[in-house]
């Protein structure tokens, strides 16, 4: 592996860790990851292994009229590994169970560009930061709704837009024979 032109003089270019991506398999994403980590640990390889990250978003849903925040996964079926790559380092990763594939051209695995990388943890990092979740709606506009709860209460109408981030939606329903627009918060409908 040769180094690159434009790498840090600091570095060795061989001996930088960099970023890569590796398809795994979905839905077992902190298992292959902690699987990665203890075999990294058993092997000693760790002066090759940097961050080992499964981005992700916390969003707040409500189920059964309680509200609770969940983390939700950026990019099913992928981790994001920060590590030099070796034969020993490419071996202990292939031979992982449930790892597919370093994402690559023809079998190369090919480091990520760190603004790419930036672009995807910075999505991580700013939404931690505000701790602000986005609130999971179940509701599309189109949708037939019937409004539970509030000043229209009973009255039936169709979505006309949501709104992820307040957690409102504007539903409209028929007043006199005329479509008007009702903001209201999302737990005040449901589906008809």
């Amino acid at each position: 592996m040769n180094s690159d032109a434009g790498a840090n003089a600091s570095n060795e270019g061989e001996n930088e860790l960099k970023w890569y991506v590796l398809k795994v398999q979905s839905n077992r994403e902190k298992s292959i990851r902690e699987n990665i980590l203890r075999r990294v640990h058993r092997e000693g390889l760790e002066r090759f292994f940097g961050e080992i990250i499964i981005p992700t978003e916390k969003v707040a849903e409500t189920k059964g009229g309680k509200k609770r925040v969940v983390e939700r996964k950026l990019y099913p079926g992928y981790i994001m590994i920060r590590m030099i790559l070796n034969d020993e380092s490419w071996f202990l990763i292939r031979e992982t169970s449930g790892v597919g594939d370093f994402t690559g051209a023809a079998g190369k695995p090919l480091p990520m560009p760190e603004h790419e990388i930036q672009r995807m943890l910075g999505q991580e990092t700013a939404k931690e930061e505000t701790a602000q979740p986005k609130i999971k709606i179940d509701f599309a506009p189109g949708d037939r709704v019937k409004i539970k709860e509030g000043a229209f209460e009973s009255f039936e109408g169709t979505v006309d837009t949501v709104d992820e981030a307040s957690g409102r939606v504007s539903v409209l329903i028929e007043i006199f024979g005329r479509s008007t627009p009702a903001e209201l918060e999302y737990w005040q409908i449901e589906s008809v």
